[in-house]
């Protein structure tokens, strides 16, 4: 009819890509920001976990008997080994919660007649993140820092023998068989200790976690009272020839750390993996190089060598008058490189990326020169 191209022009499309609606169905969904106290359930650095083995299979009593070959001898054979458990490092995992607190290896099957082997039980597999350290009555009996390392926790119980095992000429007729070994028994304690390249390190309000947020795009959470940060968050820098450099938000350390004053030295393991630091120091403060000192005997108590690290000292806070005032003062009593910024408004942050980058290509060819190979993200 005459009026059909009119019509279509006056009924609205079946999809319409100015509508608001469908614009917002065709964005890409964020991923939701979980504060801190909600990060606390996903975020585990320790469990213990109890690790048995799969138990064998038992051995078969069995004689071969068809027409016209009566007394043809045991035919009994042996039961499978039962599967072990094995911890599995894997680069994917970034914490301990998906770790259940109890596992067991398949057990083997029971050895068949003639002749036949019960099968081998699986083995048991369990994914954990790299830097895992799994200790066993407080001494370290593994360290998973490579993806794809492998540790055996609890072994399988070897096979029955089936009475054809016990054949001879002594006995033709062997009755005996055994049971299956039960699996190893252990109880095992997981620790995790963030694998990082660069650790921010500060007293509680540095501003260690609103320069993670500036610099990666990582959401650590940010608020005006000290210890707002719970758990290490690691942010991802990613810079224009696809490299990636890890960077950990250690929680605020305190004088005593090393003796579990405040948070104590939960978290002090976390900057052992660290392979360069960043001091945090808060600009805004009286005497700030102070706060280096303290930082560097803290992390020296703990272990000695920690504060000899390769580092760089970053004044934050440049946006308040007062640190104007301390930065000329800080980088007369300090000897290391002092990169000053604001993590509020973005100032000078592309010296710290700089810097930051040739931290990391240092320890890359110091590790293949070594002929180690360097961690990657």
């Amino acid at each position: 009819s005459p009026w059909k191209p009119l019509l279509l022009l006056l009924s609205p499309p079946a999809f319409s890509t100015t509508c608001a609606r469908c614009a917002e169905d065709r964005r890409l969904r964020r991923k939701r920001a979980i504060s801190e106290r909600q990060l606390t359930r996903y975020f585990v650095d320790q469990r213990k976990v109890r690790v048995v083995g799969g138990q064998g299979g038992g051995g078969s009593h069995s004689f071969y008997s068809e027409p016209r070959k009566v007394f043809g001898g045991p035919d009994g054979g042996n039961g499978g080994d039962g599967g072990h458990v094995i911890l599995k490092a894997d680069q994917q995992m970034k914490s301990l919660s998906s770790v259940f607190p109890f596992y067991q290896g398949f057990h083997g099957e029971r050895g068949g007649r003639k002749n036949c082997y019960g099968a081998n039980g699986a083995h048991m597999y369990v994914k954990v993140p790299v830097g895992t350290l799994v200790k066993e009555d407080g001494k370290v009996v593994a360290d998973l820092t490579q993806h794809g390392e492998e540790y055996v926790a609890a072994y399988g119980g070897a096979g029955g023998k089936g009475n054809r095992f016990f054949l001879s000429n002594e006995n033709r007729a062997p009755k005996l068989f055994t049971p299956g070994e039960p699996g190893q028994e252990r109880v095992l304690h997981l620790e995790l200790k963030t694998t990082a390249h660069a650790g921010l390190v500060g007293f509680p309000n540095a501003g260690k976690s609103s320069l993670l947020r500036a610099i990666s795009r990582a959401k650590p959470a940010v608020a005006a009272y000290p210890f707002t940060t719970l758990n290490p968050h690691v942010g991802i820098v990613h810079y224009q020839d696809y490299e990636q450099v890890a960077v950990a938000d250690i929680p605020g350390l305190i004088k005593g750390a090393h003796q579990n004053h405040g948070l104590g030295m939960a978290f002090l393991k976390h900057i052992e993996r660290c392979r360069f630091l960043l001091y945090v120091v808060d600009l805004s403060v009286p005497q700030p190089w102070i706060q280096l000192q303290d930082l560097k005997c803290e992390l020296e108590a703990y272990e000695k060598g920690l504060s000899e690290r390769p580092c760089v000292v970053i004044g934050n806070k440049t946006d308040l008058a007062q640190s104007r005032i301390n930065l000329p003062l800080l980088r007369e009593q300090v000897a290391e490189r002092v990169i000053a910024l604001s993590a509020l408004t973005g100032d000078n942050l592309e010296e710290l990326l700089l810097h930051l980058r040739e931290l990391y290509d240092t320890y890359v060819k110091t590790e293949q020169s070594q002929g180690q190979s360097p961690v990657k993200w």
